[in-house]
């Protein structure tokens, strides 16, 4: 069964989130840190499991561009280049749906690997 479409879809560049309402009533506000950690990019979710990189130092990253794919995605261009991850509306709804469990083990992995969320440059 697919999730609900989205009904709204709602860059906030200034506090670096997107939004994103939904038919059944329910709204996320995903940050964009958050969204390109968990890019479904081959390059960040590898080509099979087991394969996940950590991506870390994201935390001042941006959306700059947000582009419709079909009527069933959004690629979003990050501020560090990043835009090869296409966001279906599935993968979106489960990211705002998981979004507690999936940040602490984010945050649980990058201190077991000895990372930041800082860029080297901060």
């Amino acid at each position: 069964m697919s999730a609900p479409n989205p009904t709204a879809i709602t860059l906030h560049q200034k506090s670096a989130v997107l939004e994103v309402s939904f038919d059944d009533g329910k709204n996320f506000r995903l940050s964009c840190e958050y969204l390109r950690v968990y890019s479904p990019s081959a390059e960040v979710r590898g080509h099979g499991p087991g394969q996940e990189v950590l991506v870390y130092g994201k935390a001042g990253v941006n959306i700059v561009t947000l582009e419709p794919v079909g009527n069933y995605a959004v690629r979003p261009t990050f501020s560090d280049g990043h835009s090869t991850g296409i966001f279906s509306w599935d993968y979106l709804y489960q990211l705002g749906v998981d979004e507690p469990a999936m940040w602490r083990r984010y945050l649980e992995r990058l201190s077991n690997e000895g990372r930041t969320r800082k860029a080297a440059s901060e």
